[in-house]
């Protein structure tokens, strides 16, 4: 594992620069090769997508409002909840600014995706869907034959990120709030949530379109709610919040992990990796669920499409974001245990001139590490200042801890899996304990609830993306593998480490995003006329 990390960290360093850039850029332009249309038609969108212009008798399989949902369901989730909590993190507060700059970017992306997805959708019978699209599909017939071996890349690469990035991460999140609630062992919690994702998926688009239509409507709201709760007990903070997320922006200061004085670039990765995370524009994944959509018209669920960015991240996100930073838990440190074998402890070099472990240990003496040390030991980024060797942080450590073996060992000569301390939290648990916070068990409930059943209503739409892809891969045949792959790979997300699993599936993120916005750029001129063409008719059907 630690050479599969070693080279998803060099792919990363290359990848990341021209992901900001090919992904803000592509936005940029879009925006205006539109002229500012995520804006002008977004009630359009609700038009559509409330039902106003359904026809049961054109092609497809779900209807505008199921289409929206069973996308939705996708990416409103983990991203929503754990990303948001782990962009401010290791980017601050200023992450937050980015994020809202790839939902408005993002808006207009998507419309551009899913457009292009039902112009060029593939409609046959096949074991889970009537209809086919996505990015492969408009890169292929968009831009010509040759184009296909790039085609065939995005939908390989879309697929791995199906596996990991909408379904193991989704595992990975629940497993790890359930066992930092209730103890459960990661390999109960990993079984029993494949099982039923595996109940829902092997019904197909139909079955999936039913389950997220009532799943993620009722879920979100619950969410929002118990968000506008808690900020309507912290109004008095909403505002300096505010405040420090544009301040923190450009001139970053305030991060907790990995972000210090003048990193800009930093802030803004993160950012913008949540931001794509969470609301998928860029990525050409919704236009998969969206291609299933019951119309002739591709703009008309082009505008639909449009909405998410606008829910996902302009609205959830940021109540995530605000209640996360007037809380303040960001920076509060809390009693920790710390699996001194897991992932989310971290073995850092304090002279960047030693390459190697110097005897492979940290020395501590009642609880503090000794100042002579090369090593520091962290825990979520954040260097932990003492160590306890009980729960209750009543007893300090005095020991050893072997970092090659990934245990302790104390003066008496005791082997030790865990230690205690305080730490500040990542990921879903930070968000978990901001509601907790304020609304005690309640918003600890909510939270518990939501990262379940959203990370399980994710994993089964991302199901159907990945779905989408082996069949244009390599046809029906690889559905039923892919299915039982995809399932395996939900246990597996379950039981392996938070940073890992996040990490690799931000690599397979970016393979699947730079050529899928390189492909809306060279058929932005097809959207522009597409747009056109719509609205002119639109409005000449009103005049009649």
């Amino acid at each position: 594992m630690e050479i599969i990390t070693q080279i998803q960290a060099s792919i990363d360093t290359v990848l990341q620069p021209i992901l900001i850039v090919m992904l803000l850029g592509t936005g940029i332009f879009l925006t205006f090769k539109l002229r500012f249309l995520q804006f002008r038609k977004f009630k359009h969108g609700i038009d559509v997508a409330r039902g106003k212009y359904d026809d049961p008798n054109d092609p497809g399989d779900v209807s505008h409002f199921q289409a929206l949902t069973t996308a939705l369901s996708a990416t409103v989730g983990i991203g929503n909840i754990a990303g948001v909590a782990i962009a401010i993190h290791f980017g601050g507060p200023g992450a937050l600014f980015w994020m809202w700059m790839t939902a408005f970017l993002g808006m207009v992306t998507k419309y551009s995706e899913v457009t292009l997805a039902l112009n060029f959708r593939s409609v046959e019978e096949s074991q889970s869907s009537s209809v086919s699209g996505g990015p492969m599909y408009y890169i292929e017939k968009g831009l010509g034959k040759k184009w296909k071996p790039m085609a065939m890349f995005v939908a390989f690469f879309l697929m791995l990120t199906a596996i990991l990035n909408g379904n193991a991460i989704q595992a990975n999140t629940i497993a790890d709030l359930l066992n930092a609630e209730f103890n459960t062992p990661h390999w109960i919690i990993g079984s029993t949530t494949a099982f039923v994702v595996g109940a829902v998926i092997l019904g197909g688009i139909k079955r999936i379109g039913k389950v997220t239509s009532i799943i993620a409507p009722v879920m979100g709201i619950i969410y929002v709610l118990g968000g506008l709760t808690i900020l309507g007990l912290n109004s008095h903070a909403i505002l300096p919040s505010i405040k420090l997320i544009f301040t923190e922006a450009f001139n970053p200061t305030a991060g907790v992990a990995g972000t210090g004085v003048g990193i800009f670039l930093q802030t803004m990765l993160w950012g913008v990796r949540r931001g794509l995370f969470s609301n998928e524009a860029g990525q050409g994944s919704a236009s998969i669920a969206h291609a299933a959509a019951k119309t002739k018209e591709p703009v008309s669920e082009g505008v639909v499409a449009l909405l998410e960015p606008f829910i996902d991240t302009l609205i959830i996100c940021t109540i995530t974001g605000l209640v996360i930073l007037s809380t303040d838990v960001w920076r509060e440190k809390i009693p920790t245990q710390f699996d001194l074998s897991s992932g989310d402890a971290v073995y850092e070099m304090l002279d960047q001139s030693i390459s190697e472990y110097p005897n492979a240990a940290i020395n501590i003496r009642n609880g503090i590490p000794a100042k002579s040390e090369l090593i520091a030991f962290k825990w979520h980024e954040v260097k932990v200042e003492e160590f306890y060797i009980d729960q209750r942080m009543t007893k300090l450590f005095t020991g050893k801890i072997n970092i090659k073996e990934r245990h302790a060992v104390s003066e008496d000569g005791r082997v030790l899996s865990n230690l205690f301390g305080l730490a500040v939290e990542n990921g879903a648990p930070l968000t978990q304990q901001a509601f907790t916070k304020s609304l005690g068990r309640f918003g600890s409930g909510i939270i518990i609830l939501s990262v379940l059943l959203f990370g399980i209503s994710t994993s089964i739409s991302w199901c159907y993306y990945g779905d989408r892809c082996i069949y244009y891969l390599g046809g029906e045949k690889w559905i039923l593998p892919y299915k039982i792959v995809f399932i395996v790979f939900h246990f597996v997300g379950a039981i392996t480490s938070l940073n890992f699993i996040w990490n690799l599936g931000d690599t397979t993120l970016s393979l699947v995003t730079i050529p899928n916005v390189f492909a809306l750029l060279l058929l932005s001129g097809l959207v522009a006329k597409l747009t056109n063409k719509y609205f002119d008719e639109l409005e000449e059907g009103v005049k009649d």
